[in-house]
């Protein structure tokens, strides 16, 4: 007689599984990961947790542990991705959004005037964008981003999330019209120096190159963007990037060689070097 496969015989089986495979937070993976097989949710596991799986839900979870201990990120494996409190699509296409530039929006969304108008460049999934917009009321946000691919993503989180966004394909500023200011640019770039790309962890890996390489220093376009800013910013606003453990000093150094008044690089929860806040000069 076969085994009898339950949610949560699954679920610990599984998480063991994952831990000799080193999987980052087992337990949680393997919850997610099977109530995208069963096309449910994590606490109807629970609440089911004796009910027995069918074959085809077994053969689909089954495919779905195999993909992620090969590599493959779990947000891709069930197609979307929480942050900033908003379920956003992702896949193969996009970076994966991180808790950690939930820090940037906030910070944004701290220095973003009501009825103001932000930038966010590189966009990616949209998932800056999209909650500058959702989190400021009559914010005019715009989005730009490089990949068309990518861009496909960000319109359809928009969309779903119902979010007034205006997208952009071209490079940096390259979209934008002449003589058009903001209020605050944001920006997670490509930021990783090209060095340290195959020493990311497997899952990272699997991510798209574009929005990952920021070129020999990690500064490829962080220098750009630093460098174009000043000329795109109403008096008084402000540059918020993602950035570099290694960029601490050199970044906001960049920054004010580039025109701003003051500039200063602020940490994340676990101490590291996140983001830089640059100010231009007006009545900041």
């Amino acid at each position: 007689m076969s085994e009898t496969w339950t949610s949560l015989k699954l679920v610990a089986w599984t998480q063991g599984y994952f831990v000799r495979q080193g999987v980052d937070a087992p337990r949680l993976t393997a919850e997610l990961l099977l109530a995208e097989a069963l096309h449910s949710d994590r606490m109807r596991l629970y609440l089911e947790f004796d009910k027995p799986l069918g074959e085809a839900e077994l053969a689909a979870f089954r495919e779905l542990v195999r993909r992620r201990a090969a590599g493959e990120p779990t947000a891709y494996l069930t197609g979307r991705k929480d942050f900033c409190q908003h379920t956003f699509r992702v896949d193969g296409r996009v970076l994966v959004p991180r808790p950690e530039t939930e820090l940037l929006v906030e910070a944004a969304l701290e220095t973003l005037p009501e009825g103001g108008e932000a930038l966010d460049l590189c966009t990616g999934s949209g998932c800056v964008a999209v909650s500058l917009a959702l989190g400021r009321a009559g914010a005019r946000v715009t989005a730009v981003e490089i990949s068309p691919d990518a861009l496909a993503v960000a319109r359809a989180n928009a969309l779903d999330l119902g979010a007034e966004v205006e997208f952009l394909e071209g490079d940096l500023y390259g979209p934008l019209a002449a003589g058009r200011r903001f209020d605050v640019i944001v920006a997670n770039p490509p930021y990783v120096p090209s060095g340290e790309i195959d020493g990311l962890a497997r899952e990272v890996r699997r991510e798209p190159r574009l929005a990952l390489d920021g070129g020999p220093d990690g500064l490829a376009v962080l220098r750009r963007i630093a460098e174009g800013a000043p000329g795109r910013l109403r008096p008084g606003g402000a540059l918020l990037a993602e950035m570099h453990e290694t960029h601490l000093d050199v970044l906001p150094a960049l920054c004010l060689a580039a025109g701003f008044a003051s500039a200063r690089a602020c940490r994340d929860l676990a101490g590291l070097p996140r983001y830089v806040v640059a100010r231009a000069a007006g009545n900041a």
